[in-house]
């Protein structure tokens, strides 16, 4: 009896051995991978951009010149626009007492252009006594008049426009496109110029090289009112700004109160 027990004991224990294995199965196996999912790439959904987003993104576009220009028509310059521009250069920069050595009295100023004038008719108003002062000079590395303009193409312009001015008086450019300073150095040392047209930088570099002289310049004339392309004025453009205002620290102001220069705007 213990015998037929242990024999039906191996049958039970055998009998869930069978149905295991009838559970591993090819068919079964099959069945398992059809309960197991693959795993599914999951993608984060973008928002999709807007007008209005793509616009908050980009940085606030400035005023353009033209802009302004077209709500307000432009206003010639005056020399309070002068003496405003030099106060906010060096109002961070000097002591009080330096500010009011840079100050430009008003007897320094000539007549500024209302914007009706060319500039041969601004010069001949400004000027009505040039014939005598072209006939008088006789210096070298010098200039009766000195006019400073934003760029080489400007100053070929004014110096196109300043022919019924002029007479046979010469005139030498003061800019750095095609002509080297060192051309223009020997060029007012062996001859005598009564004119002088150019950019603020080279000027200024021919003064600290001691290729020009102002001591016997009467008038200097900045170009302010002329916009390029872009509606820019000189003092609008950053680099001629800074080598302007250099250029009138150096020499020109200190010479402007002394009394021996006069100052315009065209």
């Amino acid at each position: 009896m213990l015998i037929q027990q242990n024999a039906s004991d191996d049958e039970a224990i055998e009998k869930p051995s069978d149905e295991t294995a009838t559970h591993q199965g090819p068919d079964s196996k099959l069945a398992v991978t059809k309960k197991r999912k693959k795993p599914m790439e999951c993608f984060l959904s973008q928002p999709e951009e807007t007008p209005e987003s793509t616009l908050k993104a980009k940085k606030r576009k400035k005023k353009k010149i033209s802009d302004v220009l077209e709500k307000s028509p432009p206003k010639p310059g005056v020399p309070e626009d002068l003496q405003n521009l030099l106060s906010q250069h060096f109002g961070t920069k000097r002591s009080v007492i330096e500010i009011e050595e840079l100050k430009l009295p008003d007897s320094c100023f000539l007549p500024a252009n209302d914007l009706t004038h060319s500039f041969s008719s601004y010069l001949k108003e400004i000027c009505p006594k040039w014939a005598k002062f072209r006939k008088n000079h006789e210096e070298k590395k010098s200039v009766v008049m000195l006019v400073i303009c934003s760029s080489a193409l400007r100053s070929l312009e004014l110096i196109k426009s300043m022919t019924a001015f002029k007479g046979d008086c010469r005139v030498l450019k003061l800019f750095a496109k095609h002509i080297k300073i060192k051309e223009q150095m020997n060029m007012l040392e062996k001859g005598v110029f009564h004119i002088g047209v150019g950019t603020p930088g080279r000027i200024k570099a021919l003064v600290e090289q001691d290729g020009l002289c102002l001591n016997s310049t009467k008038y200097i004339i900045l170009d302010w009112n002329w916009r390029d392309q872009k509606l820019r004025r000189m003092m609008d453009i950053p680099e001629i700004k800074k080598e302007t205002i250099d250029l009138l620290e150096l020499r020109i102001i200190k010479l402007c109160r002394e009394g021996s220069v006069k100052l315009g705007l065209f």
